[in-house]
């Protein structure tokens, strides 16, 4: 096949890809980088040259890093959770149980539901329908609402995050569950493997394609978290549950200091894209074949 035909079929199907990726992804990524090295306050027309003065102010800036290390507890936390339970409803829902298409079908619908609506029923939820239990159940967790305390209200998050987020996860690890080939499963079974050792030596080497996709979208999608912080805590107590993604909106379009908050920004990004790709690439490489 000639130059000009293998160029004309890429054109024809991955050019308009190309285009959009490059369109709003691209440009928008260089021009944030641009932007960085002005004192532009996201208003005016001028956009002076600082060089890195809004690099310095934000290491300087002690909010950004306690975002950041408050954003990577909850990336962690919610992780390990989501994970977790994604991978033993799985596994339960696998396994013949009675009526496995409904509940997959229910599990999965909080993802569909959007963040911003999702915050404000588990705010109603934890700030009233908990409080109002406690006249019927005195336990002391449900005394008072849970978004009124720093640590309650960080809890809180974790939970709702698990929950929508679980039912995505859940899919992909029924995916890499029904993908173990039978005449694998047989043989094991043939030599005399019980379930606990299928499950530890054949199922779960096998589905490490799984683990890897969703570790990489529930670490992903935890550490951008934004629409959901701002419903359900709007950042408080004493801006206690403040995410980075919401400080660095703070700093752009509250504080009007555009150029420091999206040096913030390029630096959030840098620190996913590492952590994430380390992930990835750890991941890949314990991938077997059967």
């Amino acid at each position: 096949m000639s130059f000009r035909k293998r160029l004309y079929l890429f054109l024809t199907f991955a050019g308009p890809a190309v285009f959009f990726f490059i369109c709003v992804v691209i440009i928008p990524l260089i021009y944030g980088i641009y932007l960085t090295f002005t004192d532009w306050n996201g208003l005016s027309d001028a956009k002076n040259f600082v060089g890195f003065d809004n690099y310095v102010a934000t290491f300087q800036d002690g909010a950004f890093w306690n975002s950041l290390g408050l954003t990577t507890g909850f990336a962690l936390l919610s992780v390990i959770f989501i994970n977790l339970l994604a991978f033993l409803l799985a596994y339960l829902l696998t396994s013949g149980v009675k009526g496995q298409n409904f509940f997959r079908a229910g599990f999965f619908t909080p993802n569909l539901i959007g963040g911003l609506i999702l915050g404000y029923i588990w705010q109603i939820i934890f700030s009233r329908v908990f409080p109002s239990l406690y006249s019927v159940l005195p336990i002391p967790l449900l005394q008072k609402s849970w978004l009124s305390a720093p640590g309650t209200a960080f809890t809180a998050m974790v939970i709702v995050q698990t929950w929508q987020l679980s039912g995505y996860m859940l899919l992909i690890y029924i995916s890499g569950f029904v993908g173990v080939s039978e005449d694998v499963l047989e043989a094991a079974k043939i030599d005399g493997a019980n379930e606990r050792q299928t499950l530890l030596h054949i199922r779960l080497p096998l589905m490490i394609p799984s683990f890897v996709i969703c570790l990489f979208l529930s670490l992903t999608r935890s550490f951008k978290i934004y629409d959901m912080n701002l419903s359900l805590t709007a950042g408080g107590p004493y801006n206690s549950t403040k995410m980075t993604a919401m400080h660095v909106y703070t700093q752009a379009f509250e504080n009007h200091r555009y150029g420091v908050g999206q040096a913030e920004a390029l630096i959030f990004f840098l620190v996913i894209a590492v952590i994430s790709l380390t992930q990835t690439y750890l991941g890949k490489k314990r991938e077997v074949e059967a």
